[in-house]
């Protein structure tokens, strides 16, 4: 199953509890059959006047080394991932993974309150030094008066069940979400998420919060959009009333300016994958922040050299995440990148995207951070 395969069936759950299981994406074998059948039915050949840009699989010609990577060199606090694994079997299958791959720990960001979320603790219990739990936020009322006092009743609720920090939380440019509780139209600098964003901090509980998506999806669906291969099928151009995701970035600092004594992990880096150089001004202007690199290799990996540079240059405020299931060959294609020199390869079934990849080729040192160090640091900075 492919990226794209897999985020769909996660946006219809919402990225809950509700996800259905099945294989190491998390969809269930009904799904991956079907998944499988399309795949099966889609051209193989033809002419060039009808091979649809969907359907573009190329093949490297080069003749050039390939690296396989099947453990990372370092160990890895993984902070980006969910709730996929459904029943105890999954669980420690993928705890077997973790242990294959090189990853110590896994930050599952729930985005879920209540009972979900602490059934989602429950199943989880089992491995209290591999998975450590998030949760979301409750945005029952955000549009009537009073609202904010349940919703931090409920987060400091869940802390006492488990909860080590909140996210995923969601804006794209119509509204915060966390899981199935949405707030259209407030977005994270409204005054009314303040109380929450300051109970966070005295909790100590870092926040993950997933600001805009890729530029492309923003853009004209034309000749010209780099990524439309992805961008069609999730495209934001056409929604009525959105923030675009230059907007959403002045948005967010405005957030993190505000709310110096909590702690915020941009998701996919901050959706600046494409203007590493803006991200960069705004991990230099605000402390409490760090970026995660997840599900975002394949949209740096097309510019290893500027990406490496950047990856030196801020190697204390980037910390490495998947948000792509579990599956051992999703992580062993993400050390590839971060580790090696490969040139122009192709995972096309894991991105969707038709463009080769490059690797980093990154320092010992720099691994360490983003791997392990920062992410160790962010966690240990917190009041449990």
């Amino acid at each position: 199953m492919n990226r794209r395969a897999f985020l769909r069936c996660a946006n219809l759950a919402g990225l809950s509890v509700g996800l259905p299981s099945g294989n190491a994406f998390g969809v269930t074998a009904e799904a991956a059959k079907a998944g499988s059948q399309v795949s099966a039915s889609a051209p193989k050949s033809g002419s060039p006047e009808t091979i649809l840009l969907k359907d573009y699989r190329p093949t490297s010609l080069y003749k050039i080394p390939v690296t396989e990577i099947a453990k990372a060199k370092f160990p890895i606090i993984d902070m980006h991932s969910h709730p996929y694994a459904k029943t105890a079997a999954e669980i420690d299958e993928w705890v077997r993974t973790m242990d294959e791959v090189g990853v110590e720990k896994t930050i599952i960001l729930t985005m879920a309150t209540g009972a979900e979320f602490d059934e989602i603790y429950r199943k989880y219990s089992k491995y209290p030094e591999r998975f450590e739990m998030w949760c979301g936020f409750n945005f029952s009322g955000y549009d009537k008066p009073g609202f904010g006092p349940a919703a931090a009743k409920e987060l400091e609720r869940c802390r006492k069940v488990g909860a080590r920090g909140v996210g995923e939380i969601h804006d794209k440019g119509k509204g915060l979400r966390s899981g199935k509780s949405d707030a259209a139209g407030m977005h994270p600098d409204d005054a009314r998420m303040d109380a929450l964003w300051e109970k966070c901090g005295e909790l100590g509980m870092p926040v993950s919060l997933h600001v805009a998506d890729p530029i492309w999806m923003y853009q004209k669906m034309d000749r010209h959009n780099d990524g439309l291969m992805n961008a069609y099928e999730w495209r934001l151009d056409n929604q009525p009333n959105i923030v675009g995701l230059s907007g959403m970035v002045d948005i967010f600092e405005r957030t993190l300016a505000r709310h110096r004594n909590t702690t915020f992990v941009a998701c996919h880096f901050m959706n600046l994958d494409y203007d590493l150089a803006r991200l960069g001004e705004v991990l230099e202007r605000n402390s409490n922040l760090y970026a995660d690199i997840s599900a975002r290799y394949a949209e740096t990996a097309p510019i290893p050299r500027f990406a490496a540079q950047f990856y030196a240059k801020h190697a204390d405020r980037l910390v490495y995440g998947t948000d792509m299931g579990f599956d051992k060959a999703m992580y062993r294609v993400t050390f590839r990148i971060l580790e090696s020199l490969d040139e122009h390869f192709y995972e096309i079934e894991q991105f969707s995207y038709h463009w080769s990849l490059n690797g980093f080729g990154l320092s010992d040192e720099i691994l360490r951070n983003v791997y392990r160090e920062n992410a160790a640091k962010l966690l240990a900075a917190r009041k449990l």
